[in-house]
């Protein structure tokens, strides 16, 4: 049997010269690498951007969320010696004592300090009126 004979390459040849992110010969183009800190400094500056926005709507929608708490909490913590029916107005006021109280008299009809108006929605949650 005959043994293949190795051919040596010639020194200085690369077996993948396509491959290499350099030139591999003296009269190969000069490889100059992608600048991509501008693309980054677009992406990082785009998804910030996006970011604060959802951050600042977030923000938004739990201080509503607070409010919201706050009245509702003050609402059922007043005095009232009634069942409230769904869907009804009723407007919360002080008392000469200071003390809370609900009732279904207009803050026209009488002068009670009023604190503001509510209306009790299907999910028993008290939404306050812009009067």
């Amino acid at each position: 049997m005959k043994q293949k004979k190795k051919l040596k390459k010639p020194d200085l040849v690369a077996d993948n010269p396509g491959l290499l992110p350099y030139a591999t010969n003296v009269g190969a183009p000069r490889i100059f690498p992608d600048d991509i800190d501008n693309w980054k400094l677009q992406g990082v500056a785009k998804v910030n951007h996006q970011l604060n926005a959802k951050f600042e709507e977030l923000k938004a929608e739990y201080v509503k969320l607070i409010e919201e708490y706050k009245w509702n909490d003050l609402v059922y913590r007043s005095k009232f010696s009634f069942e409230p029916v769904i869907g009804e107005k009723y407007h919360l006021y002080y008392n000469k004592k200071s003390e809370i109280f609900l009732s279904l008299i207009a803050p026209h009809e009488w002068n009670f300090n009023h604190i503001g108006s509510f209306l009790l929605n299907s999910e028993r949650k008290w939404i306050k009126l812009d009067e």
